[in-house]
């Protein structure tokens, strides 16, 4: 189970989660890490997409304590249906909701974490944050090292 942080545009008008340019990153990365995305749940902590307009554009705005609470229980609800053997948090809103504000996803991604969540915890970058990196080469280390978080996971799920 991958939970990311929220819907973004292309997730908000399609209604499926990580379809838009930072979800063709994260199908990329899946594959170069040998996991099959049809074989994983992929969800987000809150379930709407927030946002300011700019021009025409949909700008995505970091969701608040109050509505990361108001969608717990739906995340709740999914994890107990979905029984994973792993969950693997996208970014640190999503970390922070699921391991506690002190997590430093800076600090502690791509390591296997104790939690009643899941046998298996572990937190990463979210896509997005790559694609926002500022340059081609910063862009080319981050997604190199979201891939070996990644590899972490297929040998666990293998």
């Amino acid at each position: 189970m991958f939970i990311g942080e929220q819907p973004g545009n292309e997730e908000d008008l399609t209604g499926k989660p990580f379809v838009g340019p930072a979800g063709k990153l994260f199908d990329n990365a899946l594959a170069a890490a040998g996991i099959d995305r049809s074989q994983t749940y992929v969800t987000n902590v809150v379930k709407h997409f927030k946002w300011e307009p700019r021009g025409k554009r949909r700008i995505h705005k970091k969701p608040n304590a109050v509505e990361i609470n108001a969608c717990r229980p739906w995340l709740q609800a999914e994890i107990a249906l979905i029984k994973p053997e792993v969950i693997v948090a996208l970014g640190a809103t999503a970390a922070q909701s699921l391991l506690g504000a002190q997590f430093r996803v800076t600090k502690q991604r791509g390591k296997f974490l104790e939690s009643t969540l899941a046998p298996y915890v572990m937190a990463t970058v979210h896509p997005s944050s790559i694609l926002r990196a500022p340059d081609d080469e910063t862009r080319h280390l981050e997604l190199r090292s979201f891939i070996n978080d990644l590899k972490k996971l297929a040998k666990v799920i293998k």
